[in-house]
């Protein structure tokens, strides 16, 4: 089942394709140069790596294979986040940086002893096994509810979504009591 924004959306790429990818460019292109920039990038990279994800998002949006459950911005920064990463680490192949360099992308270097950085890892990794493996499925690698019911042994995808659900509440709830300055990005 499609969500509303992604008939929208797919229907506005049909009709007014230009505008429509002007519109989402100058929405989400900027969050992408900043994240980009922040891990060691160049405006040139953060160009590229949003272009590799644009035309993704098109191709799968106009062949109907794309069925979103967050915003169109939200889709477009995973996909440049990973690709960036994948991009980092083609780098240290090269030059020889260690993995622990490109862990790093995101984190700050500074500490401040009162209030710990932490990373939103830990917290899921604290949730248990089955929500860190639905989580890590569902919003890292992009996989389908299906796939990550029947991996499970849901019965249904709707069981899928419920505990997808129960286990962002449960992630909610844990750092609930932290500032948003106390993570690393």
């Amino acid at each position: 089942m499609m969500s509303t924004q992604s008939l929208s959306m797919d229907a506005a790429l049909l009709t007014d394709r230009e505008r429509t990818l002007e519109r989402i460019y100058a929405k989400t292109y900027p969050m992408v140069r900043h994240y980009v920039k922040e891990n060691r990038g160049t405006d040139e990279d953060a160009k590229d790596i949003f272009q590799e994800a644009i035309i993704t998002y098109y191709e799968k949006a106009i062949d109907g294979q794309l069925t979103l459950t967050s915003s169109v911005s939200t889709y477009l920064m995973g996909i440049c986040k990973n690709l960036w990463r994948q991009e980092l680490s083609k780098r240290a192949r090269k030059t020889g940086l260690s993995d622990a360099a490109i862990d790093e992308v995101g984190e700050e270097v500074t500490i401040d002893d009162e209030q710990p950085a932490v990373t939103l890892v830990t917290f899921v990794e604290q949730l248990g096994e089955t929500c860190r493996s639905l989580l890590v499925n569902f919003y890292y690698f992009g996989q389908q509810l299906e796939q990550i019911a029947e991996q499970h042994g849901y019965r249904s995808v709707r069981s899928a979504t419920v505990q997808k659900f129960k286990c962002l509440e449960r992630l909610r709830k844990a750092v609930s009591h932290l500032s948003i300055d106390q993570f690393k990005l």
